[in-house]
């Protein structure tokens, strides 16, 4: 059974820096053609992807995001990470971690983290 588990402070100041760690279990992130994303849901409003990385190691952005956002992994201990400079109260939301297929096809994402709650505030 493949698991996600998202990791981090819930509370970021803001011009500071989120920094969020999703730890998988029940699969290797370096097999398989699957997207490993960052994806996030601010109160009120839609699903966005952030970012994700593949098996291989290759990085994809959304370009909405990507001056300001940073994927990166460790094979060792089968997490990857997220980080997010220079915040502000729009980044407030529920981040959640997924596997997917396709980056942008939510319904490709068979598996989930629980989520885990960001504020950026003072």
């Amino acid at each position: 059974q493949v698991q996600l588990q998202e990791s981090g402070p819930g509370l970021v100041k803001p011009s500071q820096t989120l920094s969020l760690t999703c730890t998988v279990s029940g699969a290797s992130i370096t097999t398989n053609s699957y997207y490993w994303s960052w994806i996030r849901q601010p109160p009120g409003l839609g699903l966005e992807w952030m970012g994700a990385i593949r098996n291989s190691g290759s990085i994809y952005y959304n370009p909405s995001l990507k001056s300001r956002t940073s994927i990166s992994r460790d094979t060792s201990k089968n997490q990857f990470t997220l980080q997010l400079n220079s915040v502000t109260p729009e980044d407030t939301a529920v981040y959640y971690c997924a596997r997917g297929l396709d980056v942008n096809n939510y319904a490709a994402y068979g598996y989930w983290g629980q989520g885990t709650q960001v504020t950026v505030s003072s």
